[in-house]
């Protein structure tokens, strides 16, 4: 005869699987969103590794450079009668800067007159390029192994120099060459660099750093065995590209690693050499917090799943027919409805089970509310806070809708500003950004409620608003005029009074066309009001043209 389960334990064991399986929902959800969130930032963490190390080169090399024309223009360095003051001279900048191995200046010649502990003085180095390239005015070169000082300097590392070079020509009043100040940088300066920028992430394993030179993708900079290796076309070309800052890799060593990428573009005056550089670690280091993530979302949904079990145990011996109620809405809430766990009174064991239910299902709308501030973030730009070309495919796809209803149009329009770059140049990057808020700001008190103003990304903008059937052109013209009148108006960036225009484009969405094709024709109308003028509008017509 077939042995029947008690119905406390028929009860405690439907629970127990209904427990486990609204956990395993749960810890799968959020997990996967955590684990992607948690892998974006180990990937940016290491690109914003990479830029600060371009950043930093950049800087150095705009310092020293600019250390060697101010010594240039000294007047003590123009007379060449009085090699002895030169040479005290010398000596001194490379006391204050020891990054600079060697300082020298030479004749027209090409003759070594002076230099830092007398290194190659009298020597000819008109063949190298610090003397050569002096018709081009100032003269950086890139990484080189050393010739002629290789045997002359101290070398307390063993290692095969390595110098930066940077040369000045010196010239009368006539502006005829009378000789060329010449300098050696030393390429340990950038191992100290890479050192203060990999110091703050100690605790993290094996994690690489590379600098590859832009002529043939050598290895500048690195690990010992990698110094003087190329690199991978394929991975230099993503790097240089720029379309990703980070990403997986495979590199020629059979590893896979996670890559974040900078190159260097500059700074100031200094147009930079175009070193690229590479913050690599290997994925299974790089992804180690993503697993103990992994795992504690695994423990936790077991816990709890044994935690609640357990309570239903000793629960279930009086349930009947109220368990069966609760239950059924258990069922519609897995199935996406909005109910709520009924409240029992009467029995305290079916209150309890009563009321934490209801608690985790408040746990769960709590976590489903985070996930959706979560996507709120994903859907906004980061710098000035409106919806960014998610957040306006989103808006697209409502609006769309909305206006068949309605009856109504939408006026797309594309902006773009004049004359921003000038600003980022002459005032910095923060100062562009700061611009670009303010630019936001006045687009958002131009639009309703159920309008959008979005940013596409540099200093492109996109408006839709909801426009009548009647004149939806005029009111397009209208809202583009007020836009161009707004943001011609003075901003006051940091203390700078700053000024720019507004070229926008234009075009009307009539309830039966693609949005997406609405939006590209509005955008090569922005184009059009770009080319005729800018600061001024210009909208796509019904006959296809501009």
């Amino acid at each position: 005869m077939r042995r029947s389960l008690s119905l406390r334990t028929y009860f405690s064991i439907s629970f127990g699987i209904l427990i486990v399986i609204m956990s395993g929902i749960l810890s799968i959800a959020i997990g996967n969103r955590s684990i992607e969130q948690v892998k974006s930032e180990i990937g940016n963490s290491l690109a914003e590794t990479a830029y600060q190390m371009a950043d930093k080169m950049d800087a150095f090399m705009w310092s020293r450079s600019g250390e060697v024309y101010t010594l240039s223009q000294l007047e003590a360095l123009h007379n060449f009668q009085d090699t002895k003051a030169i040479q005290n001279l010398l000596e001194k900048l490379k006391e204050i800067f020891p990054s600079f191995s060697w300082i020298g200046l030479t004749n027209s010649e090409g003759i070594v007159i002076a230099s830092t502990q007398s290194i190659l003085s009298g020597v000819d180095i008109s063949k190298r390029p610090v003397f050569m390239e002096r018709i081009k005015g100032k003269f950086i070169g890139d990484v080189h192994d050393a010739v002629l000082l290789a045997k002359l300097l101290p070398n307390p590392y063993g290692e095969a120099m390595k110098f930066v070079d940077v040369s000045i020509p010196i010239t009368d009043r006539n502006g005829n060459s009378k000789g060329v100040l010449a300098a050696h940088l030393s390429w340990e300066w950038a191992n100290e660099i890479e050192k203060s920028i990999l110091e703050p992430l100690h605790n993290r394993q094996n994690i690489e750093m590379l600098v590859i030179s832009s002529k043939d993708n050598t290895v500048l900079l690195g690990r010992k065995d990698m110094i003087g290796k190329t690199i991978n076309t394929e991975i230099m070309k993503i790097a240089r590209e720029g379309k990703n800052r980070w990403s997986v890799e495979n590199w020629d060593d059979g590893k896979t690693y996670l890559t974040g990428y900078a190159v260097e573009n500059g700074y100031m005056d200094y147009k930079g050499l175009g070193w690229t550089i590479i913050v690599r670690q290997p994925l299974q280091d790089a992804y180690a917090r993503v697993r103990d993530l992994q795992l504690f979302i695994i423990l936790v949904g077991v816990f709890c799943s044994i935690v609640f079990s357990t309570i239903c145990w000793f629960i279930a011996g009086k349930i009947s027919s109220p368990i069966q109620k609760i239950s059924m809405s258990a069922e519609k809430l897995g199935l996406g409805e909005q109910v709520q766990i009924p409240q029992y009174s009467g029995i305290k064991e079916i209150e309890m089970l009563s009321v934490s239910l209801r608690e985790l299902i408040s746990s769960l709308m709590r976590s489903n509310t985070a996930l959706g501030e979560m996507e709120t973030v994903a859907h906004h730009d980061h710098l000035t806070g409106i919806p960014n070309r998610t957040g306006l495919e989103k808006y697209l796809e409502s609006a769309t809708k909305t206006s068949r209803l309605k009856g109504t149009y939408l006026t797309c329009l594309c902006l773009d500003l004049d004359g921003f770059k000038s600003v980022n140049d002459t005032y910095g990057h923060h100062s562009g950004d700061v611009l670009l808020q303010e630019v936001a700001n006045r687009l958002t008190k131009n639009t309703r409620s159920d309008e959008i103003v979005a940013r596409l990304g540099g200093d492109e903008f996109v408006v839709v608003i909801q426009t009548s059937s009647s004149n939806p052109v005029e009111d397009g013209y209208a809202l583009a005029n007020r836009i161009i009148t707004e943001l011609n108006q003075t901003f006051v960036i940091e203390g700078h009074t700053v000024h720019v225009g507004c070229s926008v484009g234009g075009n009307i969405w009539k309830g039966d066309q693609d949005i997406h094709e609405i939006l590209k024709k509005a955008d090569e109308a922005l184009y059009s009001s770009k080319k005729t003028g800018k600061n001024r509008a210009t909208f796509y017509n019904a006959d296809n043209t501009i």
